[in-house]
């Protein structure tokens, strides 16, 4: 005889529930570990005086209304504004195109694709020391090759100007991520139908047209995440500029990631927790914003 006990009837769904429950479960604890904690106690860090050798004391907002009086930090932000502006939108650009190079059927793809792995495999701090001695002004590499173009025929003083700093950062930053952008946005390549350009090619359409009418539309998705990633890593860039640069000439090139490290390295816990909440929520909202413009979700069907 069938029981028409609806406690009976929802038993599956709680199982399912419950066994959906126990397998996140793990993953829920991680973040709360190693994300949620921390972030709490850095948004708790931020309303204290708490500065080495001193009693800590409560000061609620006043780390926060200390920022907008600092000339320093609206320098860290300028810059590192300024950096996300120029180098992600020259790493997809460049990374499109070696996407594409690695998705094209030629005998030379494979050797392409494992030396496109180069760049990014290698630590940021030895890529920056690497960049550093390439810049360097008595040996450098960009200066003999500067002088073997007849371009100078005095050594460059390549970072010991702002405008120079800045640019050396910028190409140290492009050469090392723009292979991490092709990985992503070859992944995105590879996952149109190739039927979509046979049937282009039957209808006679040329390559810009197929590229511009299958090729980006389809591949947005990707270029967003690739763009979501590369901007979240350029507002908190630190060891390229602490290695290659130091933040000079002039805090010219200071991030706010190594501004706030500047207070921790002096014992201002305060002051950098409010530096560092600052820097995620800047995180968050262009986040947000990138997750709308990418229409993810079933509304963007």
């Amino acid at each position: 005889m069938k029981s028409n006990n609806p406690l009976r009837q929802a038993d599956p769904l709680t199982s399912q529930l419950r066994a959906a429950a126990l397998f996140i479960a793990p993953l829920l604890l991680l973040i709360g570990l190693f994300i949620l904690i921390p972030v709490i106690g850095t948004i708790i860090g931020s309303l204290f005086r708490d500065v080495a050798f001193l009693p800590r004391r409560f000061v609620g907002l006043a780390n926060y209304g200390r920022l907008f009086s600092d000339d320093r930090f609206w320098q860290a932000v300028r810059f590192t504004l300024l950096f996300i502006a120029i180098s992600v939108p020259l790493e997809i650009v460049l990374g499109l195109a070696l996407a594409l190079l690695m998705d094209a059927d030629t005998p030379v793809r494979g050797l392409l694709r494992a030396c496109v792995l180069i760049p990014w495999a290698i630590p940021a701090a030895i890529s920056g020391r690497t960049w550093e001695l390439i810049y360097n002004y008595s040996y450098g590499l960009a200066n003999a090759i500067a002088r073997w173009l007849h371009v100078s025929s005095d050594p460059v003083n390549w970072l010991g100007t702002s405008f120079g700093a800045f640019s050396a950062v910028i190409v140290a930053d492009v050469w090392k991520t723009t292979p991490f952008v092709a990985i992503i946005l070859l992944a995105g390549l590879q996952a149109i139908p190739k039927e979509l350009y046979q049937q282009a090619r039957v209808d006679r359409a040329g390559l810009f047209t197929a590229f511009w009418s299958i090729t980006l539309p389809l591949s947005r998705p990707v270029v967003v995440v690739a763009l979501l990633f590369r901007t979240i890593d350029g507002l908190r860039i630190f060891d390229l500029v602490y290695v290659l640069t130091h933040g000079g000439p002039g805090g010219s090139t200071t991030s706010v990631s190594l501004y706030a490290y500047e207070y921790f390295l002096t014992s201002d816990f305060g002051y950098g927790s409010a530096i560092s909440i600052v820097l995620f929520l800047m995180a968050l909202a262009l986040s947000l914003v990138y997750v709308k413009v990418g229409r993810f979700g079933p509304q963007a069907q």
